[in-house]
């Protein structure tokens, strides 16, 4: 490639890219009359390298210097992309996992300090973490060591509302992942509602004094392509950028060559109905090639990572979740920052990790049919967590015949997504929406189900229960002697309660509104009375319990699981109302379950012995 001299005034040349003046700077040949221009050219380099010294450890074997860090805040996020998150869902990391405040404000420094000049916020969504405000405000402050740009990557669906706080603790660039302008499209791609909310906050973006407002459209054919031209119009009045992202190949997201469309057909569709159509300046190391129409406020772009890689100029680093580096979005080689954090490493030890990963940056992620998407991450966990339960989780979902399976994988929660085959939400239909499972071609076949639960009551409640009722003393007027009057008015508690959880049983399918009514042959409830003794400090501890076991069976084309767990809820219930008056503030309700299973396309299901989780009362 020549560079022509005349062309470049000493204006200009200010403004010359650094990759074009190191071009002019390094030509073996040049004639009489450009000599003067590759010594500007050296001489601009060297200024430039000395305004920004970029560490060793952040330059990889092939002279590419990155001063870009995306960082992932979390891994949770309030929409489920199809392109993003896998259908089956994905396992969040567990409690303590991740990254904390202060952690992301060490590992931001440290980068900073060592070249950094621009950091992005992602996610998953990077609004839902806690104290997202105090981290801006946080990384605003090392401005002072170099950084001049923070911004963020958000869906917007919640955006509206924290915005402006955003921006005055420092938020400076904003890219905000809009697929369509359809409604209707728009719950299709990410099986929620909020299309409303995204246009709000992009309103409130526009408004802002944002350096710079994005919108992300990742383009995927006989979707949302047909929609490229009406993006590109969104420029003409806004001082926007939209970018149409090719459709790249993650876990879990079913990519297909054939749902990807080149961006140089794209912008064959636009030049078809914009001839005028000319090349924008890039930013530097930007991964978009920029596109504008005269006339026009805003501009366009193209990020073509799979038809046309931009690894050459890629000045990228990305921080996870839960701390891991990454060097390249498509390669699954992962470097944990985070352990080191947490065993004491030094800023030092520390950078030698990175730098040992930044060297090992191939020169080029492979091709659109060779990308790893066996071992590499989902995107959504490139880039949560749930509260406690005092009980053990379980994780119920649900197969198409209905039945309930459990992950055993301790302290991993489970998102689940869409209705792809096992694991899925089965009650959702293509669109997101609720929908009756179409159980017409089944054949009746016998089904069982067996479900329990457990209440936890007080000794005197328990006294109650296992007590006959003998006659009141209508003489004594101490509040429990009136409590236990009351409870003895309402009558057998058991008995009660097992007539309860048998009508519970018949009226599922009024209280659940997806399940199917069905002709129960069987209903058989046990509620049983049980006291655990455990040895402690102080000698021993006895806990009181009501063990309430279903067991429903039917001659039908669907299971009956659901049928058994409402039984044992009501049946529960039906005791807590009946001892509320002596045991109200201390009863506890859980561990209800599906511990068997028979008949239907699944086959059977027994649930292995669980430890019991008992509580203080």
């Amino acid at each position: 490639m020549t560079f022509p001299a005349t062309k470049i005034t000493p204006n200009l040349w200010t403004k010359l890219p650094l990759s074009m003046a190191r071009g002019i700077a390094t030509q073996v040949e040049l004639p009489s009359t450009s000599l003067n221009l590759q010594r500007r050219a050296q001489a601009r380099i060297r200024e430039i390298d000395f305004a920004s010294p970029v560490n060793k450890h952040l330059i990889d074997t092939f002279n590419r210097q990155h001063n870009y860090l995306r960082i992932s805040l979390t891994e949770r996020c309030n929409l489920r992309c199809f392109y993003c998150m896998p259908s089956e869902g994905i396992e969040l990391s567990p409690d303590g996992k991740l990254l904390t405040n202060a952690e992301i404000i060490r590992l931001a420094t440290l980068f900073v300090k060592s070249g950094v000049t621009k950091i992005r916020l992602t996610g998953g969504e990077p609004t839902i973490r806690k104290g997202i405000a105090e981290i801006i405000g946080d990384l605003n402050s090392l401005r002072k060591y170099g950084l001049k740009s923070i911004g963020m990557t958000s869906n917007g669906l919640a955006l509206h509302r924290h915005l402006p706080q955003l921006v005055e603790n420092g938020l400076s660039h904003l890219n905000l992942s809009l697929d369509t302008l359809d409604p209707f499209k728009f719950e299709l791609i990410t099986r929620r509602r909020g299309h409303d909310a995204v246009l709000k906050a992009l309103k409130v973006a526009l408004e802002s004094p944002l350096a710079s407002v994005k919108i992300n459209v990742v383009v995927i054919k006989d979707l949302n392509d047909s929609e490229v031209l009406d993006f590109v119009e969104m420029t003409k009045t806004e001082n926007i950028s939209v970018r149409f992202i090719e459709f790249m190949p993650f876990t879990g997201n079913k990519w297909d060559k054939k749902k990807m469309v080149p961006s140089s057909e794209l912008l064959e569709r636009i030049r078809a109905k914009h001839p005028n159509v000319e090349r924008a300046p890039d930013e530097l190391n930007d991964t978009a090639r920029s596109w504008s129409i005269p006339g026009h406020k805003g501009h366009f772009g193209f990020i073509s990572s799979m038809s046309d890689h931009f690894c050459s100029s890629c000045n990228r680093l990305r921080l996870t979740a839960d701390g891991q580096i990454k060097v390249c979005l498509f390669d699954a080689t992962e470097v944990s920052l985070r352990d080191k954090l947490r065993t004491g490493a030094s800023d030092q030890e520390l950078l030698e990790t990175i730098g040992r990963s930044v060297s090992g940056k191939k020169e080029k992620h492979a091709g659109m049919e060779d990308i790893d998407v066996i071992t590499n991450r989902p995107m959504i966990l490139i880039g949560g967590r749930l509260k406690k339960s005092m009980y053990p989780t379980l994780h119920l979902v649900h197969s198409p015949s209905g039945s309930v399976h459990r992950h055993q994988k301790s302290g991993l929660r489970v998102y689940s997504t869409s209705s792809s085959p096992s694991p899925s939400l089965t009650h959702i239909d293509e669109r997101g929406r609720a929908s009756m499972v179409d159980v017409g071609e089944k054949q009746p076949t016998k089904r069982t189900a067996t479900a329990s639960g457990r209440i936890y009551i007080t000794k005197l409640a328990y006294e109650l229960v296992t007590a006959s009722y003998p006659t009141e003393d209508s003489s004594s007027s101490s509040a429990e002697s009136r409590a236990v009057a009351k409870a003895r008015h309402k009558g057998d508690v058991l008995t009660v309660a097992q007539l309860a959880a048998i009508m519970g049983a018949k009226q599922t399918s009024s209280l659940i509104p997806l399940c199917h009514p069905l002709a129960l042959s069987k209903i058989g409830v046990v509620l049983q009375p049980e006291t655990t003794t455990r040895k402690s400090g102080s000698g021993e501890d006895v806990t009181y319990s009501i063990l309430c076991t279903a067991t429903v069976a039917c001659e039908g084309k669907t299971g009956v699981e659901m049928e058994a767990l409402t039984s044992v809820s009501v049946g529960l219930l039906t005791v807590w109302d009946m001892l509320k008056a002596v045991a109200g503030q201390e009863m506890i309700i859980g561990e209800i379950m599906v511990t068997h299973k028979a008949g239907g396309r699944s086959g059977d299901f027994s649930r292995p012995e669980i430890d019991t989780m008992l509580c203080d009362t």
